[in-house]
């Protein structure tokens, strides 16, 4: 999903030249068969994770491996920005300047939409052979499958995961215990929270309506009253979706009420992702709800106060699914030490290093995760995902659904018009139903 706190710091990085991490050898053709002679001598990554990430620190690791296992192989690593990837794929594919593998958002409207335009390379064969589909439980292989029209779940293998995530809420510790309240059990328990908080003058929710948090928090509160054949239908179009049903309609009235009640404010409308964060670094507001890719960051950079987590009050369901995939373009000059880079990545020792940086592994050892944080944000993760509790984000179905949430859902924060709201949403999802289905 939309990513992150790294984003404004990737921004400065994207000007930068490539980052030749080995300097053995030069550039080479092909796809990586023949003779050692004739086998490419550069491979050609990018990926958008900041280098102290639980992905940043792992994905290091893996290039190092591999230029142990490669020797002569230079990786040339782009350090990119993931809105950059995300407006740019399509054209850099088509081109002859793209990268061999590339870290590549998922669902239908991202990878989905590269693979039924013939721009990414399948993997299926690569996944049998390596034993990828034995590491990646059925939930997390949903997002790698695409058929021929981009609609995940079913198909062929475009991509790899190598973590997870999910959306849960982080709160402050010494503010919950300063008013003397309690971790809610339920959704009428949380809003007591947060009524408690807003009497002390406190507005308790940090929220980032300029970008992606504030829909996340619309769709958590849609998947209170929501099943898994709701995200089905939702997600992968299996049937209709009634957007006036209860799932979109309570959504979109309890985020309203929020806002009128004040638990959260109307300036959060230009709020990006990463102030939303560091507001509640700084202990601006005391509860955040957002996804675990800002784990790691604040293990790091909370120094000041008690901070903790808890999965959504009540909910059986919660955005989340399989991490960004590794994908490998159709134009791929490297394809084979693409694969190996990959395969790198879903080995234990480096599966271990991302849990114990305050990521969630897809194929660690639960016995070599040491941390106890870590510890506990692994726990929440496999309790939802043992569940099948895993609903996936609500820009998915559709290319260019993010920004039509965004915008739909900064309206909803200044009118209040769930009727609005809802129209907005549903226009542009069925005009898309429409292409796939038609």
């Amino acid at each position: 999903m939309p990513r992150t706190w790294q984003r404004r710091r990737l921004l400065a990085v994207l000007a930068a030249a490539p980052l030749a991490l080995a300097a053995c050898g030069g550039s080479g053709g092909g796809n990586g068969g023949g003779s050692p002679s004739s086998q490419p001598k550069t491979l050609k990554l990018w990926h958008y994770e900041g280098p102290t990430s639980a992905m940043g620190v792992a994905w290091n690791q893996a290039i190092k491996v591999f230029q142990q296992e490669h020797p002569g192989v230079t990786v040339k690593f782009e350090e990119k920005g993931f809105e950059q990837i995300q407006q740019t794929a399509q054209m850099v594919l088509n081109s002859d300047g793209g990268p061999d593998i590339m870290e590549y958002n998922k669902g239908n409207a991202t990878a989905g939409l590269l693979s039924s335009q013939g721009l990414l390379t399948d993997l299926t064969a690569e996944a049998t052979k390596r034993g990828w589909d034995k590491k990646l439980n059925t939930g997390l292989q949903t997002t790698a499958k695409y058929d021929a029209k981009g609609v995940m779940g079913s198909g062929k293998w475009f991509g790899v995961p190598n973590y997870a995530e999910f959306v849960e809420v982080y709160y402050n510790k010494d503010m919950f215990a300063k008013y003397g309240l309690q971790v809610p059990k339920t959704l009428a328990d949380f809003e007591s929270v947060m009524a408690a908080f807003k009497s002390k003058g406190v507005t308790p929710l940090a929220v980032g309506g300029a970008e992606y948090p504030a829909q996340q928090i619309v769709y958590e509160l849609a998947l209170s009253k929501a099943d898994r054949d709701w995200v089905n239908a939702y997600q992968t179009y299996t049937k209709k979706v009634d957007f006036k049903g209860p799932e979109w309609t309570s959504g979109a009235q309890t985020f309203a009420d929020w806002v009128k009640k004040g638990f959260i404010s109307k300036d959060s409308t230009s709020i990006k992702a990463e102030d939303m964060g560091v507001s509640f670094e700084n202990a601006k507001y005391p509860i955040m709800i957002s996804g675990s890719w800002w784990y790691g960051r604040f293990t790091q950079e909370i120094k000041k106060f008690q901070w903790d987590t808890f999965l959504f009050p009540g909910n059986t369901l919660a955005p989340g699914s399989s991490g960004n995939l590794w994908v490998v373009p159709k134009n791929s000059k490297a394809k084979q030490l693409a694969y190996d880079f990959i395969d790198i990545t879903m080995r234990p020792e480096i599966q271990d290093l991302l849990g114990n940086n305050g990521g969630v592994p897809v194929a660690a050892d639960p016995a070599k995760i040491t941390d106890p944080k870590n510890k506990k944000l692994i726990e929440d993760y496999n309790q939802l995902a043992s569940s099948d509790g895993l609903a996936f984000y609500p820009d998915w179905p559709a290319p260019g659904y993010y920004d039509v949430l965004v915008a739909q859902t900064q309206n909803l924060i200044r009118s209040g018009s769930v009727s609005k709201f809802l129209s907005g949403i549903e226009g542009p999802y069925d005009q898309n139903l429409a292409k796939v289905k038609g």
